[in-house]
C-alpha cells in the first residue's frame, strides 16, 4: 500500500482553541480598584506585588478568583446552589478566559475544638479505615476510631408505613470512638467558683464578684436573692446541701418576682451561656480577664487528651494505636506507614503514604495528626490546605495563593518556589500576592499595583518581566534590592528575662535568658519551636503585651474606630460640644438610622442567588438620623469625620476648636504602623491581612507593658514597609520597652540587638538552642541555617 506524500511544509496556522492565552480583565472597580484593565498570561506563574492595602487581594481574589466561583456555582441546578454561599458578582466590566480558581488563602482553619490536622487533610479517614481492617482486637467499623461519632443504642417500635402497614420492633446501635468524659475534646474546662462569689457574704450583701453583676441588678442579682430557692441573708458558704444545688446547677425553672415571670437557672449553666458561649476575641477586656480567670482548662482524665474511647485506643496495629499514630510526628508516621505490608489494603497504603509525604515535602513534617487546626499559623494553615493539590492530576486550572511565604523560614522558601513552579509546569496558571523578592523573582509576569495605599492605590504601575520591574520607577522596583545593614553598635540590655526548663511542645529543657531593654529576635525554622519558647514561657500578662497572629474578628459594622476604641472619645466630643447624649453618635445605638438600622445599606435576600446591597434612600448611606447630623465638631458631623483618614483625622482633632488629646492619641499610633490612609469608618471586613495585623499592633501599644511580644510582624507588609516598621521598634525600645519579635525576616535580624536562634531542625529535631549572641556574630559564624541565610542577605 503506498503512502500519500505531504508536499506543503508550511506549519499550520494555529487552531481557533489556542487563541485564548490570556485571562482578560476590563474595568475592575472592586474595593479601591479603579477601572483596573489587565492581561494575565495563562499557564505562567504571575506575581501580583504593591503596599499593602494597594489592592492586590481586591483584583486577585475579590475580582479573577471570586468571578470564577461564580461562574462555576451557577451551572448546578439552582436546588443545588441553595446549599452553596451565594456569590455577589464583582465590579468589573470584563472578565474573558477565567479557567477553574483553586484558591488557597491565609484563612485560619476553622477553631472547632473537634478539628485538627488529621481531619482536615482527611488523613484520620484514611487511618481509621486502616485501623477498621487490621487493628487487633477488631472493634467495629471505620466509625468506631472517630473521635467525632458518639456510640448510640436505641430500641422501640416502629410503624411500618406501606400496604396495610404494621408495627415492628427495631433496635439500633452504632459504635463510635468518642471519649465520653470530654466529648471528643481532649481536654474539659472547670469554673472556678472563688472568681464567682465571695462565700464569706450573703447575696443581699454583694456576695457576686462576676463583671457586671451589681447588688441592685433585678435581672441577675435579685432574681436570685428572691426566687424562693435561697436564703439572700445567710453567707454562702453556710448554704445547705439543697440550697447549694439549687443555687449551683438547677435546672431552667419558672418563678416569678415583684409580678414579673423569670427564669432561674443554676449559677454554673448561667455563666456557661452568657460568657463561655461567646468568642473570647469579641469580649471586652474586662470581661476576657474575667473568663481567662475563671475558667480553666485541663487535659481530660478520661481519655488522656486522645479524644478517644478506651475500646478505640486498646486496638493496635503491630503495637501502635491510632491515638498513638495521631501524636507521632508526621515525618515517623510516614516511616511507619511504609513498613506496613498487607495487600489487602495495599491502594488504601499508598494514598495514605502520598498524603503523609506531601506533609514533608512542603516543610510539615514536624506537625502530628492531633494538632488542633486552630492553633495553626496563617502559613501553616494555607500550607496544609495545599496538601490536597501537591499530587492532583487535573491541569489549565488556575491557583491562587495569598502570600505562600508567609511564616517560612528562608531556608523553606525555595522549596515552597519549587512547589509552585510545578504546579506551574504542570500545564496551571499560578496567580500569587506576594511581598518577599525570592518568590517575586522566580516570576515570568509581575503586576505591581500601587503607588499607594486605599485611596492612593488601586491603579497598575508596571507589567511585565522581573528584570523590567527592578529598573521600572515603581516603590516596589526601588526597594527590591534593599537590604538592611547590620547596626554599627548594638544596646546594652538592662536586665534579663530568666527562662529555666521549658519543655512546651517540642522543647528540650531550654534555659535561656532573654535580655531586657533591647531589641531581641528569636528565629530558626517553622516548627523549631520559637513560639513555643516565646508564648509558652512568658505569659501575657502583668507588664507583658503579646500581640499574636489570631485573627481579628469583627463584622461589617466594625472600623479602625471602633476596634481601637478611637469611637469613644470621638462621641465625647461631640456630644460635649452639642450639649446632647454621646450615643447618639454611634451608628449602632440611638444615632442609627432607623430605616437601615445604622448599616448604611439595604440588604436584600435572593434565596440561592447573591444579595443585593443598596444604599439606604433615607441616610444615603452616612448611618446616621439627618437629626443627628446636624450636630457639628470642627465644622464636621460624624458621618464626615469617619470618611476622613487617619492622617487627616489627626490634625483635626490636633488642635483648634477639635482639638481631643484621646483621640488624637490613637490616631498617632495608627500613622507609627502605617496605617495613615485608612479612613476611619471602613469595614473590618474590606482590610488586608497585613493591615488587620498592623491595627492590632497599633491597639496593643496603648497597653502599659514594660515587654512587648511581636510575632512576625512583617507577615503582609511590603519591602518600604519594613524600614517603617524597623523605626517603630526602635522607638519601642528607646521609649524604655523591652521588644522580643519572633520573625524571619533577614532584615528585623540584621536590625536587632540580639538574636535567640533555635533549631537545628523542625519538630523532634528541633528544640534547642543553637546560637545567642548578635547578628554581626551569627553572619560571621554561619554555624546554623539562618547565619547562612543571614551572611548571604548582608553580603557577607
Amino acid at each position: 500500500m503506498s503512502k500519500a506524500t505531504r508536499t506543503d511544509t508550511r506549519s499550520p496556522p494555529p487552531h481557533v482553541a489556542d487563541r485564548h492565552g490570556v485571562i482578560r480583565v476590563h474595568g475592575a472597580r472592586e474595593n479601591n480598584l479603579k477601572d483596573v484593565s489587565i492581561e494575565i498570561p495563562k499557564r505562567r506563574l504571575t506575581v501580583f506585588t504593591g503596599v499593602s492595602g494597594s489592592g492586590k487581594s481586591s483584583l486577585v481574589f475579590n475580582t479573577i478568583a471570586a468571578e470564577s466561583q461564580r461562574l462555576i456555582n451557577e451551572t448546578y441546578s439552582t436546588f443545588v446552589q441553595g446549599f452553596m454561599p451565594a456569590l455577589a458578582r464583582p465590579e468589573v466590566d470584563v472578565l474573558d478566559g477565567l479557567t477553574t480558581a483553586i484558591i488557597v488563602d491565609q484563612q485560619r482553619m476553622g477553631s472547632d475544638p473537634r478539628s485538627t490536622v488529621g481531619t482536615a487533610t482527611d488523613a484520620n479517614a484514611m487511618l481509621r479505615i486502616l485501623f477498621s481492617r487490621l487493628g487487633q482486637p477488631h472493634i467495629g467499623s471505620p466509625g468506631a476510631f472517630a473521635f467525632n461519632v458518639a456510640s448510640v443504642r436505641a430500641s422501640g417500635a416502629i410503624t411500618v408505613e406501606r400496604g396495610a402497614g404494621k408495627t415492628v420492633k427495631q433496635t439500633f446501635s452504632r459504635t463510635g470512638g468518642m471519649c465520653v468524659r470530654c466529648e471528643g475534646r481532649g481536654t474539659v474546662s472547670d469554673i472556678d467558683l472563688t472568681q464567682l462569689y465571695d462565700d464569706s457574704k450573703s447575696i443581699a450583701e454583694g456576695a457576686f464578684t462576676i463583671p457586671g453583676w451589681k447588688s441592685d441588678s433585678w435581672w441577675t442579682v435579685r432574681l436570685y436573692a428572691e426566687s424562693g430557692f435561697l436564703d439572700p441573708d445567710k453567707p454562702i458558704r453556710r448554704f445547705t446541701k439543697k440550697e447549694m444545688e439549687d443555687f449551683l446547677h438547677r435546672e431552667p425553672t419558672k418563678v416569678k418576682v415583684e409580678g414579673v415571670n423569670l427564669t432561674y437557672e443554676g449559677l454554673i449553666p448561667k455563666i456557661q451561656k452568657s460568657f463561655l458561649s461567646k468568642d473570647k476575641e469579641s469580649m471586652q477586656p474586662h470581661i476576657r480577664a474575667f473568663v481567662e480567670r475563671a475558667v480553666t482548662f485541663t487535659v481530660c482524665p478520661g481519655c488522656d487528651g486522645t479524644r478517644l474511647s478506651e475500646a478505640a485506643r486498646s486496638s493496635k496495629i503491630e503495637g501502635i494505636g491510632i491515638a498513638d499514630a495521631c501524636a507521632m510526628q508526621i515525618s515517623d508516621l510516614a516511616d511507619w506507614v511504609r513498613g506496613l505490608d498487607e495487600p489487602s489494603v495495599g491502594p488504601l497504603l499508598a494514598t495514605l503514604r502520598h498524603t503523609l509525604d506531601s506533609f514533608t515535602g512542603i516543610g510539615l513534617g514536624y506537625l502530628s495528626l492531633d494538632r488542633p487546626s486552630g492553633t495553626l499559623s496563617g502559613g501553616e494553615a494555607q500550607r496544609v490546605k495545599m496538601i490536597r493539590h501537591l499530587g492532583s492530576s487535573l491541569t489549565d486550572v488556575t491557583y491562587v495563593f495569598d502570600e505562600p511565604t508567609t511564616g517560612l523560614h528562608p531556608h523553606d522558601i525555595q522549596r515552597m518556589n519549587d512547589l509552585l513552579l510545578r504546579l506551574r509546569d504542570k500545564g496551571n496558571t499560578v496567580l500569587v500576592v506576594e511581598h518577599k523578592p525570592e518568590t517575586i523573582a522566580i516570576a515570568d509576569h509581575v503586576v505591581d499595583l500601587g503607588p499607594g495605599a486605599g485611596t492612593a492605590g488601586g491603579t497598575v504601575c508596571f507589567e511585565g518581566t522581573v528584570e523590567g520591574l527592578r529598573t521600572g520607577d515603581t516603590i516596589t522596583g526601588r526597594h527590591f534590592d534593599d537590604r538592611a545593614a547590620l547596626k554599627k553598635t548594638v544596646r546594652k540590655p538592662t536586665g534579663a528575662l530568666e527562662i529555666r526548663g521549658a519543655t512546651t511542645h517540642n522543647l528540650r529543657g531550654v534555659d535561656v535568658d532573654i535580655p531586657l531593654g533591647v531589641l531581641t529576635v528569636v528565629t530558626g525554622v517553622a516548627g523549631s519551636g520559637k513560639s513555643s519558647l516565646v508564648h509558652g514561657s512568658i505569659p501575657a500578662g502583668e507588664g507583658v503585651v503579646s500581640v499574636d497572629q489570631s485573627a481579628i474578628r469583627g463584622s461589617r459594622r466594625s472600623n479602625p474606630a471602633t476596634y481601637t476604641g478611637l469611637l469613644d472619645p470621638i462621641r465625647k466630643a461631640f456630644a460635649k460640644a452639642n450639649g446632647v447624649k454621646p450615643a447618639l453618635f454611634s451608628a449602632n445605638s440611638e444615632g442609627a438610622c432607623p430605616n437601615c438600622n445604622g448599616a448604611g445599606v439595604i440588604y436584600t435576600d435572593l434565596a440561592m442567588m447573591a444579595g443585593v446591597a443598596t444604599p439606604c434612600d433615607e441616610c444615603e448611606g452616612k448611618r446616621f438620623q439627618a437629626s443627628v447630623l446636624d450636630h457639628r465638631l470642627g465644622g464636621r458631623d460624624i458621618s464626615e469625620v469617619l470618611a476622613m483618614s487617619v492622617n487627616d483625622a489627626g490634625e483635626f482633632f490636633g488642635d483648634g476648636e477639635a482639638r481631643t488629646p484621646a483621640a488624637h492619641r490613637v490616631l498617632g499610633r495608627l500613622a507609627d504602623v502605617g496605617l495613615g490612609y485608612l479612613t476611619l469608618g471602613q469595614p473590618l471586613t474590606t482590610l488586608s491581612g497585613g493591615e488587620r495585623q498592623r491595627l492590632k499592633l497599633a491597639t496593643h501599644m496603648a497597653a502599659d507593658g514594660g515587654v512587648y511580644i511581636l510575632d512576625e510582624p512583617t507577615t503582609g507588609l511590603h519591602l518600604a514597609d519594613v524600614e517603617q516598621l524597623l523605626g517603630l521598634l526602635d522607638r519601642l525600645v528607646d521609649s524604655g520597652k523591652s521588644v522580643i519579635v519572633i520573625e524571619h525576616h533577614q532584615a528585623v535580624m540584621a536590625h536587632a540587638d540580639w538574636i535567640i536562634d533555635l533549631g537545628p531542625g523542625a519538630g523532634h529535631d528541633g528544640g534547642r538552642i543553637v546560637f545567642e549572641g548578635t547578628p554581626a556574630n551569627l553572619a560571621a559564624a554561619r554555624s546554623t541555617l539562618t547565619g547562612e541565610h543571614l551572611a548571604d542577605y548582608i553580603g557577607a
